[in-house]
């Protein structure tokens, strides 16, 4: 699943290519990708006819602004009235493709958008877990895209901070690496990234949450916070099924410190890279540079 270094490469992508976006037509090919009340027919009739404006990441979701131009002929009205927010989650294998000439769909293609050129944004999703929502103007965001509702802090926000992720971990039992995988407690963070940022914090993803020594947690907090970064300037992962607009993934894997090398040696110490199912997830550690 893209995590939160491919979802702000995608987001990038959008807001590059679809400035002032006028969305002349869409069509949803799958019914299942539309997750807002009144289904394809209620998304379609409210997209239509809206630019698009500002993109915005939270978590793994993506939101952009909806806005009904008085003078959609023009590249950018004014005075825009409100049109709401236009929400996306890739879930698994959801990613855009951009075409300036007509190509025929492929049979995992869900949702078509086209501006008054006939230049297309499509929605690809091999696995059909992708959503999308429309909020009305006058709800917010979380009101209809409820996961929003359960997202903790973004790990470059002043609230993701050591003091913080101690209070969270305090007492809990559950390994270290399930309690990064936890969307309430930091946004965005997945099974790649958990990995890194341990090997990086030098703990062992086994270890106690609450059993973290206060330095610990800020090694911890500071690593995650860098191996995203750097994540984010390779454009994300070669590891998941994510692409790019241009139809390419990310090159952070060629980086990788242990994430899927098991049995291969250790970048830094030569010790062979353990691989293990913890809280049914595969994790990766070198148990020297661990511990």
């Amino acid at each position: 699943m893209p995590e939160l270094p491919e979802v702000e490469t995608v987001r990038r992508g959008l807001a590059d290519r679809l400035a002032n976006f006028y969305i002349h037509d869409l069509e949803v090919c799958r019914e299942r990708a539309i997750a807002s009340p009144g289904g394809s027919s209620v998304f379609i009739q409210n997209l239509r006819g809206s630019r698009v404006g500002e993109w915005k990441r939270r978590g793994k979701y993506l939101l952009a602004a909806l806005y009904l131009d008085s003078a959609p002929e023009k590249s950018c009205d004014t005075n825009p009235i409100p049109g709401g927010w236009w929400g996306i989650h890739l879930r698994m294998t959801g990613h855009f493709q951009w075409h300036e000439h007509a190509v025929p769909p492929c049979r995992h293609t869900r949702v078509r958008f086209w501006n008054k050129k006939g230049i297309e944004l499509r929605f690809v999703d091999t696995r059909s877990f992708g959503q999308m929502w429309w909020v009305p103007p006058q709800n917010k965001p979380e009101k209809i895209i409820t996961g929003l509702k359960k997202l903790g802090p973004e790990p470059f926000s002043q609230s993701f901070n050591p003091k913080y992720l101690k209070q969270c971990l305090t007492g809990k039992k559950r390994p270290i690496k399930s309690a990064l995988l936890d969307q309430s407690i930091v946004a965005g963070a997945g099974n790649i990234y958990a990995d890194e940022s341990l090997f990086s914090a030098g703990i062992i993803p086994s270890k106690p949450s609450g059993e973290l020594k206060p330095i610990e947690i800020e090694r911890l907090c500071n690593s995650l916070v860098d191996v995203l970064q750097l994540s984010i300037g390779q454009g994300g992962t070669t590891f998941s099924d994510f692409r790019n607009l241009e139809g390419l993934n990310g090159k952070y894997g060629g980086q990788a410190w242990v994430y899927r090398r098991g049995g291969q040696p250790c970048r830094k110490c030569g010790t062979k890279i353990e691989r293990e199912i913890l809280s049914g997830r595969g994790t990766h550690w070198c148990p020297n540079c661990q511990c």
